[in-house]
């Protein structure tokens, strides 16, 4: 794949770039570790003060603006949601400026030694392998608590958002972070394997699909470096008949629409109980339908296009897949070809068969699936009849219901009465095919650290 900037809303190319030679990524890795021996050293204090300067750069009126409309002009999203994800990645650098030095204070153990402690030390060089769809977003929430536990980064960004890769690098430049503690490498997926090789580079973090996720394993696997890896999702949003009707609709069509559908823990499979089931259907549907779907830089655009045209195209034959496989159309199911650019209309299925495999997959657009079963036991079997276990959204004011919601869903984060979000206070991550270890929280920044134990005499 090109590394370019090609716009979804009119399918123009507008910038692109030569992937950097061997030599180059050569260069960019000796200047991290070249800068690792220094920057490991730096104190909190320095590091929390750069962590806030970056902040207030992304804070900046202006500058809000303009990422937000990099996102948009890259891979799509709406520049309201664009603005957010930028005010978002200014609280995760506060938050890990502000609770860093805490998290990674020693922790005294009592022992037969005089003192023994737990440490938190930097690992090194850290490369960080990001997807499209939170361009900013995904690279600050490992960048924030990386760079506060003394740790650098290399980034390898999706190829098709070049753009916000180089700015992030130079907001954190500008923000006072030393030449060489946190660098883009503009290279392709081909490129990856020798970096990770590289005996340098001491861990890896990737969040993107599950073939992406297999290969980098294996190489690190190969090569005994430590991986996190948040890998895709098809997240079940469970309303049982107590739930909150309204409240439950409006939260699902936003959970299953933002980022034009294209999140990793996106509601995506809607299961709903016999006593809520007509009800809920009717409003879903009705509330689909009132999406507007245009230009993601308009004013009152619900929705923009989607990343690529090879996204909407596998989006489409999986549509038509869980057709054929029994899934009746209840709206959409057909890209817009009505204009330029990759847009596809919010799309609802219901009674697609469980059991077919495309119930297992992953729909990475604007569909959503609907079902109906005949209690809260079934309901809790079909949300983890699935190899995934990012998140899980689940509705119910009843507190025995609520337990059992909690207990038994398999997934790495479960959220009743609300949208599955991430959030920096909690940690984040799946289990199953969805991934391993977690970003965000305490646990977060103690994946990419030597947690050493001190035994003194």
């Amino acid at each position: 794949m090109a590394i370019a900037t090609v716009n979804p809303t009119t399918g123009e190319t507008l910038k692109t770039f030569e992937p950097l030679t061997s030599e180059a990524v050569e260069d960019k890795i000796t200047a991290a570790q070249t800068a690792f021996g220094t920057y490991r050293h730096t104190s909190f204090a320095q590091r929390r003060q750069w962590l806030h300067q970056a902040a207030d750069i992304l804070e900046a009126t202006d500058r809000v603006a303009e990422f937000a409309q990099l996102m948009t002009l890259e891979m799509g999203k709406t520049f309201r949601e664009g603005e957010a994800e930028v005010r978002k990645c200014a609280w995760v650098c506060r938050y890990y400026a502000d609770q860093g030095e805490a998290f990674l204070a020693n922790q005294f153990v009592e022992t037969d030694a005089g003192q023994s402690w737990i440490g938190y030390q930097p690992l090194g060089i850290i490369l960080a392998v990001m997807p499209w769809n939170f361009p900013f977003w995904q690279v600050f929430r490992f960048a924030a608590p990386a760079l506060m536990a003394g740790n650098v980064g290399l980034l390898k960004h999706a190829s098709n958002v070049p753009q916000c890769a180089l700015a992030i690098e130079e907001i954190l430049g500008q923000a006072g972070f030393p030449e060489g503690v946190f660098q883009t490498l503009l290279i392709g997926a081909a490129q990856v394997a020798a970096v990770v090789k590289d005996p340098r580079v001491q861990a890896a973090t990737l969040t993107g699909s599950e073939p992406a996720g297999a290969s980098l394993a294996a190489i690190a696997g190969h090569e005994i470096k430590k991986t996190v890896l948040e890998l895709g999702g098809s997240d079940p949003f469970i309303v049982t008949d107590s739930a909150d009707l309204e409240e439950a609709v409006a939260t699902a069509v936003k959970a299953r629409m933002i980022n034009n559908g294209q999140s990793c823990i996106a509601a995506k499979r809607f299961i709903v109980t016999p006593g809520i089931a007509d009800a809920f259907e009717e409003q879903f549907l009705a509330t689909l339908q009132a999406l507007k779907v245009g230009d993601p830089l308009a004013e009152g655009t619900d929705m923009g296009p989607l990343a690529t045209a090879d996204i909407r195209a596998q989006l489409q034959q999986q549509v038509a897949a869980a057709v054929a496989e029994g899934a009746q159309l209840c709206l959409g199911g057909a890209p817009l070809t009505d204009q330029p650019g990759y847009f596809y209309p919010p799309t609802l299925l219901k009674d697609l068969p469980p059991d077919r495999p495309i119930a297992q997959a992953e729909f990475f657009g604007p569909v959503a699936l609907l079902f109906r079963v005949p209690d809260l036991d079934a309901a809790i079997a079909l949300a983890n009849q699935i190899p995934f276990g990012l998140g899980a959204s689940a509705w119910t004011t009843v507190p025995q219901v609520r337990d059992r919601l909690i207990q038994e869903l398999e997934a790495g984060c479960v959220f009743i009465n609300g949208m599955v979000k991430s959030d920096p206070r909690l940690p984040f991550g799946g289990i199953k095919r969805s991934g391993y270890g977690r970003e965000l929280g305490i646990q977060g920044i103690h994946e990419f650290v030597n947690i050493k134990t001190v035994w003194v005499k």
